[in-house]
């Protein structure tokens, strides 16, 4: 990437303000960051990020100043798929807060993934009994890789206005999404257009008042350069309030994982971190699953 990448100041989604926050963490990385192995999903944490600051007036954790979103969605259409190993533990956990909707009346009809990757979880839709399911994915390499009745429902692209006719879902759903994007109100409003009246909003994101989070500091895998705003239960709350959507639910999450990815978590030395991951890649042990509080949140929220 050019070495005359041009960054941007942020302001606060919830209450509009730029100037009034506290750095929490300058920034470390330089600009060979912005390469498409980066902004793949689910990388090796390497502890790259732009500056981190909170809100003074409602202690929303953001990145300031970032990258253009141009650039962001051009990376995230070049990057790769290489988490197969680990899609039958994330269709388990969001499968298990899928199956929460049905609290609140949800109708199984039509269900929208932004952020689909190959679609397993929408694979794990219809195991659930979901009409029809589609998904919007900017990388190609992950579309690639659907299964082939679900790949003509999975759009090449970010979600924008166009893609799909108003009132047309009754779920729309966001796993790992919501933290990379630049302008969440603007998501938010489009997915309360393509909701149907009385439709549910899953979103499933990391947790910065999480133990993990607060313990770790800036060596949790969560202060990433992709990530541009990271959210606690309150702020996301008082977002979603803020576009017209009513939360029914919000609190910390709980993952599915094999020892050998949360082993890639841990803030180690690579001379210590590389033999651990070889010594549990290649014996039992590493296959081992876990169901843990590991610094997540989700969100349960109805358009009116």
């Amino acid at each position: 990437m050019p070495q005359e990448i041009e960054l941007h100041s942020t302001k606060c989604p919830i209450c509009d303000s730029d100037g009034r926050a506290t750095v929490l963490y300058p920034a470390n990385f330089d600009f060979a960051a912005f390469n498409p192995a980066i902004y793949s999903a689910r990388r090796l944490p390497d502890r790259v990020h732009y500056r981190i600051v909170r809100c003074s007036t409602c202690g929303l954790v953001r990145s300031d100043p970032v990258a253009d979103p141009q650039l962001l969605a051009e990376l995230y259409a070049r990057s790769t798929f290489d988490y197969e190993l680990e899609v039958e533990d994330l269709s388990r956990t969001y499968g298990r807060y899928l199956a929460r909707l049905e609290r609140f009346g949800v109708h199984k009809g039509k269900l929208l993934e932004i952020g689909c990757g190959n679609g397993f979880f929408l694979e794990e839709a219809l195991r659930r009994g979901y009409g029809s399911v589609y998904g919007v994915e900017p990388g190609k390499a992950a579309i690639d890789r659907a299964r082939k009745d679900i790949r003509p429902n999975i759009v090449n692209d970010v979600l924008r206005p166009g893609l799909f006719p108003a009132e047309t879902f009754d779920v729309v759903c966001l796993f790992q999404t919501f933290d990379h994007i630049s302008d969440p109100g603007s998501l938010l409003d489009e997915c309360g257009r393509l909701l149907k009246p009385s439709g549910l909003l899953l979103c499933f994101n990391h947790n910065i008042e999480a133990g993990s989070a607060k313990l770790l500091g800036e060596r949790s895998p969560i202060i990433d350069i992709e990530h541009t705003f990271l959210y606690s239960p309150t702020t996301i709350s008082k977002l979603f309030e803020k576009h017209s959507f009513k939360p029914l639910e919000t609190g910390s999450a709980r993952n599915t994982y094999h020892l050998y990815y949360l082993s890639r978590l841990l803030p180690l030395p690579g001379l210590l971190k590389r033999p651990l991951l070889r010594l549990l890649k290649d014996t039992r042990f590493g296959s081992v699953r876990l169901t843990v509080p590991l610094g997540n949140l989700c969100i349960i929220a109805q358009r009116p």
